[in-house]
């Protein structure tokens, strides 16, 4: 769990070059920073390079195994859990902003049928089945505890 709040964290914290170099690092799998030098992709100084990885290193979204004198460099999430990470947060913020909590919520509905309608009836049918899930999970839980005091 600490990793995601520390990821969390790093979202809002990344600047542009670092958003470029990570993007670069994505498409590639994994590199050095001589790699991402020579192939010209990052037209970047060699130091400059190295310190904006070793900062997506300690923001926790790089990992980094020793190569020699060097490190190589990969992604700890892939794009998708980043977007998913940075989109989860984004709507925790929204609703921990209003104490009405369905004040966000109805701009949320707002936003999304400005949008597209079409997310409107997706986000319905989310809704419907989460209900079902935590419905039939709920029945599951106290089926349980029946069968648990029967034992007893």
């Amino acid at each position: 769990m600490s990793r995601f709040f520390q990821f969390r964290l790093a979202l809002g914290r990344l600047g542009p070059l670092e958003q470029r170099v990570l993007e670069t690092v994505w498409e590639r799998g994994s590199a050095t920073v001589r790699e991402l030098t020579e192939s010209g992709d990052m037209n970047l100084a060699y130091t400059t390079l190295m310190t904006t990885l070793d900062r997506l290193y300690k923001k926790n979204l790089l990992s980094r195994q020793a190569e020699g004198r060097a490190f190589r460099y990969t992604p700890r999430l892939t794009r998708e859990e980043m977007h998913r990470q940075a989109a989860e947060e984004a709507f925790r913020q929204m609703l921990d902003a209003s104490p009405a909590s369905s004040l966000p919520l109805s701009y949320l509905v707002e936003i999304v049928s400005e949008h597209d309608s079409q997310l409107l009836d997706d986000l319905s049918r989310l809704v419907e089945s989460k209900r079902r899930e935590l419905r039939s999970g709920a029945g599951q839980k106290t089926g349980k505890n029946k069968n648990s005091k029967e034992e007893q």
